[in-house]
């Protein structure tokens, strides 16, 4: 196993609820990241795996009981773990949403691995051996009648198909190969294709440092204001969204590269693949992809032994 070499501390604001919450990453002796709600008394551990994930609908991965001791918008925080080789750690939280911080990745993966020794061998791998898919319909049958109407008439208005997939693949054993495609009908997205590989080498970490990590969440200015008064996106602001203007041909703040809307993509796939309990070994191919195929994917990938292996390090870990 490999944990951080001392504690953490992480602060911000939750994306949803805008109010402040703390974070301390703690050094563990029991394989896995698990978090613990510090404002719940007496709460217990909170597995952070892809089988006690309980809810994706708000555009983001939460684990824990949606109506009891939950951790929401996980995602980034477990790519830069991952990213940083760390499968041992507790994450004490005070509130029900991890810090959103920039919006990115880079920030959390910039103080884990400060106190976190060059990645190494990782503990466990997780070798896909057949192909597994999980499409945007499977999602949309299991929610409510009105919800899935609305979700249909939303898409004739905004000129969206629900046709996403997302693929993970058997590619050799060795690394995690991502493929992510957006297809929006706003002009500033419209089609957009990034692909990144990780092997576990600095070189591979390097790349997802300087081409990936700081890539925003984002969405439309509109969607923005409609979560703030149902009161979700409290704590979205300039400083941790791209804002895409009305018109969808523009934003409301600068990007970093025109494509930094499906980098971002490629961290929440990183970040929900994490929750596998070990380094992923397959091509990931997500199209128009989400958290909630991300999660179903991998509980496709779980659900029969023959789709995969699972290789544990002999190596001694620190």
């Amino acid at each position: 196993m490999r944990t951080v070499e001392k504690q953490i501390k992480i602060s911000g604001v939750g994306i949803h609820s805008g109010l402040p919450v703390n974070m301390v990453i703690k050094p563990s002796k029991k394989y896995g990241i698990f978090f613990r709600r510090t404002d719940i008394k007496a709460s217990d551990l909170i597995m952070a795996r892809y089988d006690n994930v309980g809810e994706t609908k708000m555009r983001n991965t939460t684990i824990g009981s949606v109506h009891g001791a939950h951790v929401q918008t996980i995602e980034h925080l477990m790519a830069a773990l991952f990213l940083s080789g760390i499968d041992s750690a507790i994450v004490e939280i005070d509130g029900p949403e991890t810090p959103i911080l920039d919006g990115s990745a880079a920030e959390f993966y910039s103080k884990i691995s400060a106190v976190a020794q060059p990645v190494g061998a990782f503990t466990r791998r997780v070798i896909v051996k057949r192909t597994v898919i999980a499409r945007a319909h499977e999602i949309l049958r299991e929610l409510p009648f009105l919800t899935r109407m609305k979700i249909y008439f939303f898409n004739i208005v905004s000129g969206r198909r629900s046709n996403g997939f997302v693929k993970l693949s058997p590619n050799g054993g060795k690394t995690l190969d991502v493929r992510a495609t957006l297809v929006y009908p706003e002009k500033i997205i419209g089609t957009q294709t990034f692909e990144y590989s990780f092997d576990g080498s600095k070189k591979s970490v390097a790349n997802f440092v300087k081409n990936i990590s700081r890539a925003r969440t984002f969405g439309k200015y509109s969607e923005w204001e409609y979560l703030k008064a149902r009161g979700m996106g409290r704590g979205a602001d300039a400083t941790n969204v791209i804002a895409l203007n009305d018109a969808g041909d523009g934003t409301l703040n600068s990007v970093i590269w025109p494509d930094e809307f499906v980098r971002h993509k490629i961290i929440d796939v990183i970040g929900d693949m994490a929750t596998s309990g070990g380094f992923v070994c397959g091509c990931v191919e997500s199209y128009k992809g989400s958290h909630a195929m991300n999660n179903l994917v991998l509980k496709k990938l779980f659900s029969d032994p023959a789709n995969y292996d699972i290789v544990e390090s002999r190596q001694k870990r620190a």
